[in-house]
């Protein structure tokens, strides 16, 4: 709850930054920036939740679990088509920096977030409907332990996300294969500009390091299971274990990313935090007579 409470501070830091300076949400790196902290906000928060409830009270609400559930998958599935494209703006903005404004225009960035959310939801919205079909409705009126096996129990649904999440990874791996090696073709051409180039491709290798994270989540279900079954007396243990490093540690790399590496946004959001709770006092100019 402590690493929950300080990455809400962080993220909201950087929300409050965002919002109060156009030059920022004019930016569609910056959106697509400000879209994955909020994103990441609201998965931790969702992940945390189930957790704690799974503590305290062990069984809730089945629909009220629906909820928390479906909204937890959706966010924790545009987290690598999110870095995906934030890959292609560097890479748009690195090797056709005279087309860029065309190509990532603001309307184009929301047009973009607009397709993930949908991309995204699908799974859930499937995984739901496929329960309704097939099991009784009295199913969402009873008391369950929240958890997506428990709840979505039709077989043809894990095969069915086991396909998605295949063939959606791999679709974003290669983006941030290609992007990394067109940008090093750049910088092996490039005789001016090569400390963007050089951002652009560490950026790039970051976002590779929180896919690799992020897909942790997908294999993590079964290797859990497995070493539960193993050691069933540490079983509260591995599930926090997994939790911390699944769900808690990448959340870590998106304000590494841009909040501190980010020269502009890093200016801006750094002045925001020290002038948190500093009084600003009014001096009143004094108009004298000689003066006139």
């Amino acid at each position: 709850m402590l690493v929950w409470l300080l990455l809400s501070v962080i993220n909201g830091s950087m929300v409050h930054t965002f919002l109060k300076h156009r030059l920022f949400y004019e930016n569609p790196r910056y959106i697509m920036f400000i879209c994955m902290v909020i994103n990441d906000a609201l998965q931790l928060s969702l992940v945390t939740a189930l957790y704690v409830v799974s503590y305290i009270f062990r069984k809730i609400h089945a629909s009220v679990c629906c909820f928390l559930i479906m909204t937890a998958v959706l966010t924790t599935r545009s987290t690598p088509l999110i870095l995906a494209g934030m890959a292609l703006e560097r890479y748009l903005s690195i090797c056709f920096p005279m087309h860029y404004i065309h190509m990532c225009s603001v309307p184009r960035t929301f047009l973009l977030i607009f397709i993930i959310i949908i991309l995204t939801a699908t799974p859930p919205l499937t995984d739901l409907l496929i329960t309704v079909v097939h099991q009784p409705l009295s199913l969402f009126n009873t008391p369950i332990f929240c958890d997506h096996p428990l709840l979505f129990r039709h077989p043809s649904i894990y095969y069915k996300n086991c396909v998605f999440d295949g063939v959606y990874l791999s679709f974003v791996a290669l983006t941030l294969l290609y992007t990394y090696c067109k940008i090093m073709l750049a910088a092996q051409a490039a005789s001016t500009g090569l400390a963007s180039v050089k951002r652009a491709r560490n950026t790039v290798l970051l976002h590779g390091l929180q896919l690799l994270l992020c897909m942790l989540t997908f294999v993590v279900p079964s290797l859990q299971a497995a070493l539960i079954s193993i050691f069933p007396r540490f079983s509260l243990e591995i599930r926090y274990i997994f939790f911390l490093v699944v769900y808690i540690i990448p959340r870590f790399l998106s304000p590494v990313i841009y909040g501190f590496r980010d020269e502009q946004f890093r200016k801006y959001w750094t002045r925001y935090l020290s002038c948190r709770g500093k009084t600003v006092s009014r001096v009143r100019p004094v108009l004298q007579k000689g003066n006139i």
